[in-house]
């Protein structure tokens, strides 16, 4: 054990490997926390402390009378340039995909959206929330903000299938470029409620603005992914140039 690990931060650590290596499968029950205690030979309080946070990251579930579990795995979403829908990229794991409109209004432009959007003041905007879920479980909340003169009277069906799908092909709009800035957030008690999440759960917020070839602002919008079931692939590729340094 590394000397500047806590004792349950190890243990922790060798549990995760065991659940990615899969000695312990999804869906199996793992061994008690009094059973834990004889196998790494330390108090209860510090194997519980492990348990706790790899429960907070999404590899344990615990279920009530019925001891701790492994989870399923964790979504996998790509921020690097990528084509595929929400419902492609679920699917290649094996996941079913579903996204539900919440609510779908239009609204005036706050003095926060217009300068976003780069629009007039209090010009109609098209405001769509929606919830993401994989094998029925919420995994992302987002808020999209569209100009109602960029694409008016976006419907349902156009809302819970792919948006960017149905501003080209029905609106004639194609997005060439989004600007994505990443933060960690903890959820409040909306932002709980849609993800069906416990309140302070470590959120991914990203905010998005789209563009069309012209530079035109198309898309505002605000995610907020769970910690617990989603982490991110980031793809980078470089120019095969001599004396390129990186």
């Amino acid at each position: 054990m590394d000397k500047k690990q806590s004792l349950h931060s190890h243990i922790k650590n060798e549990l995760l490997t065991r659940i990615k290596r899969g000695q312990y499968q999804k869906g199996e029950k793992i061994p008690t926390e009094l059973e834990l205690c004889k196998d790494f030979d330390v108090s209860r309080t510090t194997v519980r402390a492990a348990l706790n946070q790899l429960t907070l990251e999404g590899y344990l579930e615990r279920v009530q009378g019925k001891g701790t579990f492994v989870a399923d795995k964790k979504i996998h979403q790509t921020l690097s340039q990528t084509v595929k829908r929400y419902i492609d990229q679920m699917e290649v794991q094996g996941k079913t995909a579903e996204i539900i409109l919440i609510d779908l209004s239009v609204v005036p432009a706050t003095s926060s959206i217009q300068e976003t959007l780069g629009i007039p003041l209090n010009d109609p905007v098209q405001k769509i929330e929606r919830i993401r879920k994989a094998n029925g479980i919420p995994t992302q909340y987002e808020i999209s903000y569209i100009p109602w003169k960029v694409a008016p009277g976006v419907t349902k069906k156009q809302a819970e299938t792919s948006l960017y799908r149905a501003l080209k092909y029905d609106f004639q709009v194609s997005i060439a470029k989004t600007t994505e800035h990443m933060e960690m957030a903890l959820s409040d008690e909306s932002i709980s409620y849609y993800l069906d999440s416990e309140m302070g759960l470590p959120c991914f917020y990203i905010e998005t603005v789209a563009e069309d070839r012209e530079g035109n602002k198309i898309e505002y919008s605000q995610s907020y992914f769970r910690g617990d079931k989603t982490n991110f692939v980031i793809e980078r590729f470089y120019p095969e140039e001599e004396g390129d340094d990186y």
